[in-house]
């Protein structure tokens, strides 16, 4: 199973999980923040952060945390100042690797990722060394529960999204191109589909199969740089079997 696909039903399950401990809810604020300082407090006229907010709400970040990110983001209250960054690096056995983080400190930020990158057998890249091996989508989480591959399949084509993938035991996953991704999302709520989550994503074009140690460093790297505070995506193209997962994971 490839790093997208397999490393992102992984941090799906994670990220449920880590809600409660408000790192996600941190995250989610962020990004919300972000939205809102360069599209304004409006979802209706800001895409950005109207996706900000669904994918909030998804993961049941309390509606007053929502409010006030919007609030310092418009500059309403008073909040730290965010600068959006993109990091490229290698992992063991030369899997790529882009993560995409939000930092008021970008020294801070390089260093504790150059060194999450060196302790896990990688190292951090110039700009541009593995973006290019991704390309942009938009991905949509939807529950399994009460409703058929089937149905799903004739729904998403019928939204226009680009295909529908097996996900893990509890979700489906459609991907679209980036620039139908609201409109797919919108049309699948508005039939009722169960939406578990959404977000643009950088799928790999090519992959690099890791087995053994390397298998276990890199799912350490991807778990080490998920749990930094100032990371708000990771993506990486390696390919790893269940077996080896279940072994390491």
């Amino acid at each position: 199973m490839s790093g997208h696909s397999k490393w992102a039903n992984i941090r799906h399950r994670k990220a449920k999980g880590d809600a409660a401990k408000g790192n996600v809810y941190s995250k989610m604020a962020k990004e919300i923040m972000v939205a809102a300082r360069h599209g304004g407090g409006n979802p209706d006229g800001n895409f950005r952060l109207k996706i900000a907010i669904q994918k909030a709400r998804d993961f049941n970040v309390p509606w007053d945390n929502i409010q006030r990110a919007i609030k310092r983001g418009t500059g309403e209250l008073e909040g730290i100042t965010l600068e959006e960054l993109t990091y490229e690096g290698y992992g063991p056995g030369g899997v790529a690797v882009v993560v995409e983080v939000l930092t008021d400190n970008r020294n801070r930020t390089a260093s504790d990722l150059r060194y999450i990158f060196s302790k896990s057998g990688g190292n951090l890249a110039e700009s541009g060394a593995t973006s290019w091996l991704f390309k942009p989508k938009g991905s949509i989480m939807i529950e399994k529960e009460g409703i058929s591959e089937d149905d799903l399949m004739v729904a998403a084509l019928d939204a226009g999204a680009d295909d529908l993938l097996p996900g893990d035991d509890e979700s489906f996953e459609v991907t679209t191109a980036v620039e139908s991704f609201g409109d797919v999302e919108h049309y699948l709520r508005s039939h009722g589909v169960k939406v578990a989550s959404s977000e643009l994503i950088r799928i790999p074009q090519t992959t690099v199969q890791v087995t053994g140690r390397e298998a276990e460093q890199t799912l350490r790297l991807m778990e080490s740089l998920e749990e930094h505070d100032d990371v708000q995506k990771v993506f990486s193209n390696f390919d790893i079997s269940d077996e080896e997962l279940d072994k390491h994971a």
